[in-house]
C-alpha cells in the first residue's frame, strides 16, 4: 500500500491556498512540503498540525492506495 496526499492538494485548492501559504499556516518546514509533494513518509505530527490549520481530519487529507 502506498499513501496519498491528492487529497490534501484537493483542499488546497478549495481554500484557494498554495504550498507556501499552508507551511505557514500550519507551522510547518519546505522540506516537510516538499516529501507531501512527493508522496514521502511525513510524521503524524505534521499531519496533524495541517488539520488544525486546515480545520479537517486527517482522512481528509490523505489516503491510501494498492499498487
Amino acid at each position: 500500500m502506498k499513501l496519498s496526499y491528492n487529497k490534501l492538494w484537493k483542499l488546497l485548492i478549495d481554500k484557494d491556498m498554495k504550498r507556501q501559504d499552508l507551511q505557514e499556516a500550519a507551522g510547518i518546514s519546505a522540506a516537510s512540503v516538499a516529501k507531501l509533494g512527493r508522496g514521502g513518509n511525513i510524521t503524524t505530527d505534521v499531519l496533524l498540525k495541517i488539520c488544525e490549520a486546515l480545520d479537517c481530519k486527517v482522512e481528509d487529507i490523505i489516503e491510501t492506495i494498492k499498487e
